[in-house]
């Protein structure tokens, strides 16, 4: 019965918002109520799922659903520390996420076809956490980009329809560096699974130079979606989507999935030794480090609300990668924690986004002028959220940038305090001028297009804003307990540089 449980398991918590998707989609857009419950029944039973995996993880256990799609090529679903940590990000962000968009787009056309693709992009992201070789990641990738388009041409303006086409032009073309990549590496070494420290860590090869430009091809496959510069441009005009939509691209699933991708490739393919002993972290750290200061540039120019959030995105997930490819155990620490707390405080901001122009038309930073009197609830949260951008102790993202700037004077790359130095004044450059407005300003006489909004409406949409709020403070003060996301990442950590 137990080995039943670790077979199916895996398979059961990726598909359970597939099925959730498809009862949508057949449903229609007249069962209202179904769709909203079953939305949330979905979320919540994945997130207990995904509970049931860590407790099983926890007892030493390792749930695996392994089978054959030919010979030597396994589909291959794994719980390890790593898969859990994005997991229980996602099945978290998710549920909230959930709650947020069913109140938002409650007077919306079209809700069916929405939410039956948000439910096939959980399952692609879900996939894509429990993947357990780069075979398995590739095809869940690859849904990803195909269930996450709909929802980016969602509105189906002329704006929307050319970010779409904008979206499938890059992630296509990364799709197809990513396949060579794979087919090669595959042709090298017969595939194999991840494998903490490396799968090709102590394989005898004497094909450096095909292995370096493998890495390059997969690193290119991946930083498409991880928005590494020059390869961001989709992710600011993807911006035309809804609120929702926006929140799930840039703190759970599309710019998440690229930089796990590269956390893998580096940790569980290559493996910090191997990347090192081919001077391939080098070359990445500066390529993550040109796109965290680029991305900050471009922020301060923008005047509106969410490309402005779409900037400081390219900019803060390559935090991620600059960690892992500095190497060594402090920084990668502080890449890998920079998965959660990113998470938590951009989709904060976003849901506040959401909530500015839902309730009162404001889009356009001119707009924020006195809005913390009028909604003092959303502008508290994304308060929190840009000072933890910033780096403001005690809320999440000081903790990142502790561990990424110690980390690399750890590995003698005294460079990298200079990008955090300056990404930080950046970060300040671009967010403060946004809080002063808020707070400081004096409101306008009339809003823009204020909207009459339901109290459940409100409650949920709020709701979402300062849970998520409240949690980027929680895991920044209480870091040093045992259960927090930092002590989950220094013993993943553990694994990686023993």
């Amino acid at each position: 019965m137990m080995d039943q449980l670790m077979f199916w398991l895996p398979l059961v918590t990726v598909l359970v918002s597939a099925v959730a998707g498809i009862v949508i989609f057949v449903a229609g857009e007249r069962h209202q109520r179904l769709r909203t419950w079953l939305n949330i029944a979905a979320a919540l039973l994945k997130l207990l799922l995904v509970g049931l995996i860590g407790l099983l993880v926890m007892a030493g256990n390792v749930p695996e659903f392994r089978v054959a799609l030919l010979p030597g090529l396994d589909l291959v679903l794994r719980a390890d520390g790593l898969s859990l940590l994005f997991a229980t990000l996602s099945a978290l962000l998710w549920l909230v996420t959930t709650i947020y968009a069913i109140a938002y787009l409650e007077h919306s056309p079209n809700r069916a076809r929405f939410f039956g693709f948000f439910s096939l992009c959980v399952t692609s992201t879900m996939g894509i956490a429990m993947a357990g070789n780069l075979l398995t990641f590739f095809i869940f990738y690859e849904l990803l980009t195909l269930t996450t388009w709909p929802l980016v041409v969602h509105t189906g303006s002329a704006a929307a329809i050319a970010s779409g086409r904008t979206y499938l032009r890059y992630t296509l073309t990364g799709s197809a560096l990513f396949l060579i990549g794979l087919i090669w590496l595959y042709g090298l070494t017969g595939g194999q699974d991840f494998i903490a420290g490396g799968s090709l860590a102590d394989l005898d090869l004497n094909q450096n130079w095909s292995l370096k430009i493998i890495f390059w091809l997969l690193v290119i496959g991946m930083g498409v979606k991880a928005a590494l510069v020059p390869l961001h441009r989709w992710l600011p005009l993807a911006m035309v989507a809804p609120a929702p939509v926006s929140a799930l691209l840039h703190a759970v699933a599309v710019v998440k999935a690229g930089a796990f991708g590269l956390v893998r490739l580096i940790e569980d393919v290559f493996g910090p030794s191997l990347v090192a002993d081919l001077g391939l972290g080098l070359p990445l750290a500066v390529l993550a480090s040109i796109t965290i200061v680029y991305g900050s540039v471009l922020a301060l120019y923008q005047d509106d609300i969410k490309k402005r959030l779409a900037f400081s995105t390219v900019s803060q997930v390559s935090y991620i990668t600059l960690g892992v490819a500095i190497g060594g155990p402090v920084a990668t620490i502080g890449g890998l924690i920079h998965l959660v707390h990113q998470g938590l405080m951009k989709i904060t901001l976003f849901f506040c986004a959401g909530i500015f122009a839902n309730f009162l038309g404001v889009k356009k930073i001119e707009q924020l002028d006195g809005i913390g009197r009028r909604l003092p609830w959303t502008s508290a949260s994304f308060t929190v959220g840009a000072l933890g951008m910033i780096g403001l102790p005690p809320i999440s993202g000081f903790i990142s940038k502790w561990y990424l700037g110690a980390g690399a004077v750890a590995v003698g790359q005294h460079w990298v305090i200079g990008v955090l130095v300056a990404s930080t004044l950046l970060n300040a450059a671009y967010f403060l001028p946004l809080l002063k407005r808020i707070w400081l300003q004096p409101p306008p006489e009339q809003w823009p297009a204020e909207h009459r909004i339901s109290r459940l409406e409100s409650a949920a949409m709020v709701g979402s804003s300062i849970t998520t709020a409240t949690v980027a403070v929680a895991v920044g003060l209480l870091a040093g307990f045992p259960l927090s996301p930092l002590s989950w990442v220094t013993g993943i950590v553990t694994e990686y540089f023993p």
